[in-house]
C-alpha cells in the first residue's frame, strides 16, 4: 500500500463520531505514516479545548484556527490526518485536503448519536437534540463530504480495524496502477 500512496497523505472527513481519529491511527500505523487530529494540534496550539475556544472565541475563531493548522500538517507528506468534522465548510480548506487522498467515513446517524450521547465536550451538540442536531449537520455537510475521493460507509457492526481494512480496499481501487 505504501508503494502505491507514494508518501500522499490520507485525510479523514466525516462526521463527529464517526471513528476519523480511531480509524486514522489505524491506517497511519500500518504505513508507517505519522498522525494527527487536528483537533488535538488546535488544542495544543491554542492552549484551550475545542469547547473553551468556542465559548471565548466563537466558532469563526475556532474555524481560523483549524484552517491554520490544516495548511500547516499539509505541507508535510506521510501523514494520516483526521478532521473535525467541520472542516468541509471552508472552501480554502479543499485546497490543502486536495493535496492527499481524502477519505469520507460515513456513519448512519443512529450509530452516531449511539456513540456521541454521552459525550458533553463538544460544543456543537450542547443543549440540543441529538439526533435532530445530528441529521441537520449531516443535510448541511453531506453535499461537501461527498467530494471525497473515497467514500467508506462502515456497517456498523465492524470493529475498527476493519474499518481500517475496508479503507485501505478502497483507497487501492482508487489508485489502481494504470497498465
Amino acid at each position: 500500500m505504501t508503494d502505491i500512496l507514494k508518501g500522499v497523505n490520507l485525510y479523514l472527513i466525516g462526521m463527529m463520531g464517526a471513528g476519523k481519529t480511531t480509524v486514522g491511527r489505524l491506517l497511519a500505523a500500518e504505513l508507517g505514516y505519522r498522525f494527527f487530529d487536528t483537533d488535538v494540534v488546535i488544542e495544543q496550539l491554542a492552549g484551550q479545548s475545542i469547547s473553551e475556544i468556542f465559548a471565548e472565541s466563537g466558532e469563526p475563531e475556532f474555524r481560523q484556527l483549524e484552517s491554520q493548522v490544516l495548511a500547516e500538517l499539509s505541507a508535510y507528506t506521510r501523514m494520516t490526518i483526521a478532521t473535525g468534522g467541520g472542516i468541509v465548510l471552508k472552501r480554502e480548506n479543499w485546497s490543502y485536503l486536495r493535496h492527499g487522498i481524502i477519505v469520507w467515513l460515513d456513519v448512519p446517524v443512529e450509530q452516531l448519536q449511539t456513540r456521541l450521547e454521552a459525550d458533553t465536550t463538544r460544543p456543537l451538540l450542547q443543549d440540543t437534540d441529538l439526533a435532530t442536531k445530528l441529521r441537520t449537520l449531516l443535510a448541511q455537510r453531506r453535499a461537501l463530504y461527498a467530494q471525497a475521493d473515497v467514500h467508506v460507509i462502515p456497517k456498523g457492526n465492524e470493529t475498527p480495524e476493519q474499518v481500517a481494512a475496508q479503507t485501505f480496499a478502497q483507497i487501492q481501487q482508487v489508485l489502481k496502477p494504470q497498465p
